[in-house]
């Protein structure tokens, strides 16, 4: 997923834009951007997959004026686009995940409209959207007709003479969340970015709701009632851990995922309670809380130079950081029974061939692997968060007990029945572990907090929220070709 911030003051806001921009860098690592808006829209792209972004924009933010403007770090596509439309020239940065998009692309071409920019798989998203709401009568009426076209989802900001246009996606997958100091107005993904910029937070966008920030503050554009189903894998893993999402803080649910782990463990016995830096720890935390176990750090995150491993598009990619970053401590590892706390395993490879080995070869006695979400079972539709179904370490051994890749999983789904215990030997087996035991759902939830119904658990269940079929578009159908 992307991150995306913006920012309206009565006076220069480069500062602060820059700051909460960099706030979002741990949501991707290939694209930063920031466009202002003084006298005409600036704009400026970087490539941040080798280098972090305030490096690469401090010459440009120490010359940017203006006092409105919009920032985006994206897993993807190069963002800021800029677009002279019939509503006037505008900025805008994207996140999210648009399935349709290829079919979505072919019915602007058939319209006579082009693209001028390309992403590593086709179609730079956010142009597409920004062609997309172009045709509409209006910037709110061509955002809402957006949302009706695409697969997926979309949360944006658009940067114009009239201030900040920010649209929460259709059912809330990603979040957004408005800010107010004295003399300003943001709009952030990531509440952390608020925190030392001295904002305090207003309120989350509805899902589906478009809202215009401009110096007088902020001004409701649409009314909105959808079933909200925001991604609760912010909290498990995405998420920045000073964030809150829905007033929902993550490190404090990270703490009770950790907690609910430990008290499904009164059959094993052990010395050291870790987590895999950065994002286990909290939830080993929390396991070392609930066990009375001491907390270490057998494993230590070298953190100048090495972002997420888990963003990365390319394999080699990830495994590189993952094996450099992480530098094991043999005086805390050898002898001792070990828990290691992960946020998640989606393929696998990381933590068996970077993690678990490093613990082995360093003379640890037992390693007990404890990740606090459920297997991954479902390639992520909204936000990127997880891959294709061949990547996912559950599919593989259920493709290995089945001799073959089925389709109807669901005895794999429920952590009761003998499938799933089969399913999670082989995955222990092939991570090399003592023992495996996942996290629940019914558990993750309570940690999270939120009613069931109001988190999209789409990777673990591969279930859409009820109306999601009314917002798909199947392939034969083309809503923009259509008009």
């Amino acid at each position: 997923m992307s991150g995306i911030f913006g920012i309206i003051a009565k006076k220069d806001c480069t500062q602060d834009l820059f700051y909460g921009t960099d706030y979002h860098t741990h949501l991707g690592t290939e694209y930063g951007g920031l466009a202002v808006l003084d006298k005409e829209l600036i704009r400026y792209i970087h490539n941040i997959s080798q280098s972090q972004f305030k490096s690469k924009f401090y010459e440009n933010y120490k010359h940017m004026r203006g006092n409105k403007g919009i920032g985006v770090i994206s897993d993807s596509d190069e963002q800021p686009i800029y677009l002279n439309s019939k509503f006037g020239p505008f900025c805008i940065v994207t996140a999210g995940l648009i399935e349709n998009k290829e079919e979505l692309a072919a019915g602007v071409l058939r319209k006579g409209l082009s693209f001028s920019e390309v992403s590593h798989d086709g179609v730079n998203v956010p142009e597409l959207i920004a062609k997309l709401i172009s045709q509409g009568e209006n910037l709110v009426d061509g955002i809402e007709r957006m949302f009706e076209m695409i697969k997926g989802s979309c949360s944006l900001l658009i940067l114009n003479k009239d201030g900040i246009y920010a649209a929460r996606d259709r059912l809330g997958y990603t979040p957004l969340v408005i800010g107010k100091k004295e003399n300003a107005w943001a709009v952030t993904a990531e509440t952390a970015a608020f925190t030392n910029l001295e904002f305090e937070v207003i309120k989350d966008l509805n899902p589906g709701q478009i809202v215009l920030l401009n110096e007088e503050g902020v001004i409701e554009k649409n009314s909105v009632h959808n079933t909200k189903q925001i991604c609760a894998f912010l909290w498990i893993y995405t998420g920045c851990p000073a964030s809150s999402y829905e007033g929902v803080n993550v490190e404090v649910v990270r703490e009770r995922c950790g907690r609910a782990l430990a008290r499904r463990d009164k059959d094993i016995e052990i010395d050291v309670v870790s987590g895999v830096p950065d994002s286990g720890i909290a939830h080993a935390i929390g396991y070392a809380m609930e066990s009375k176990k001491p907390y270490r750090r057998p494993l230590i995150k070298y953190t100048p130079g090495y972002g997420r491993s888990y963003t990365p598009p390319a394999q080699e990619t990830r495994d590189l950081i993952a094996r450099m970053k992480l530098i094991p401590i043999k005086e805390i590892i050898e002898g001792n029974r070990i828990v290691v706390c992960e946020d998640s395993i989606v393929r696998g490879t990381q933590l068996k061939n970077f993690t678990v080995s490093k613990l082995w070869d360093c003379g640890a006695k037992e390693v007990h692997a404890r990740p606090a979400c459920p297997p991954l079972m479902f390639p992520c539709r909204f936000c990127l968060s997880t891959r294709s179904r061949e990547e996912l370490v559950a599919r593989r051994a259920i493709g290995a007990l089945e001799g073959k890749d089925i389709e109807d999983i669901s005895a794999y789904l429920d952590h009761t029945t003998p499938q799933y215990r089969e399913m999670v030997e082989w995955i222990a087996r092939d991570l090399g572990v003592t023992t495996l035991r996942y996290q629940t759902i019914d558990d993750m939830v309570e940690a999270i907090g939120l009613p069931r119904e109001k988190l999209c658990l789409y990777c673990w269940t591969g279930k859409c929220p009820p109306d999601e079929d009314v917002l798909s578009v199947s392939e034969e159908e083309d809503p923009v070709a259509a008009g």
